[in-house]
């Protein structure tokens, strides 16, 4: 499980890197300021999620069970958070109405906060030192 939670963790940070340089030097003329200002709150939010994912796989204090629960709520809560943002920041730019999907996004965003108290408890249940 490990290896699965430090690759999704790697990809997400390298998608975030590519999409952010993308968001500053490729949209800039294509979509307006507030629409690139919400894509860049996708790609930060994606680059929080994948430094924890590489938290998660490195780490000896969290269980296998709660790294695979971690790697899916992790995963598709970026997923559906960071990637309905990116779509939604391009509606325009699309043949799709993402804004019939849209829906989705504090759906991630449950997924994302569900993923932080997990760890939570996993940390509150560690016995001290």
């Amino acid at each position: 499980m490990n290896k699965k939670v430090l690759i999704l963790g790697s990809f997400l940070g390298l998608l975030s890197v590519i999409l952010g340089a993308f968001a500053a030097h490729g949209l800039e003329k294509l979509i307006d300021p507030e629409s690139i200002s919400s894509f860049q709150t996708g790609v930060r939010y994606q680059m929080y999620h994948a430094i924890l994912l590489l938290y998660v796989g490195s780490s000896k204090l969290i269980s296998q069970k709660k790294k695979m629960v971690l790697f899916y709520l992790l995963g598709l809560g970026v997923l559906f958070f960071s990637g309905s943002i990116y779509g939604l920041s391009t509606n325009s730019l699309s043949g799709f109405d993402f804004k019939s999907v849209a829906f989705i996004t504090p759906v991630g965003g449950l997924l994302l906060v569900l993923s932080w108290l997990v760890l939570l408890l996993n940390f509150i249940k560690i016995k001290s030192d």
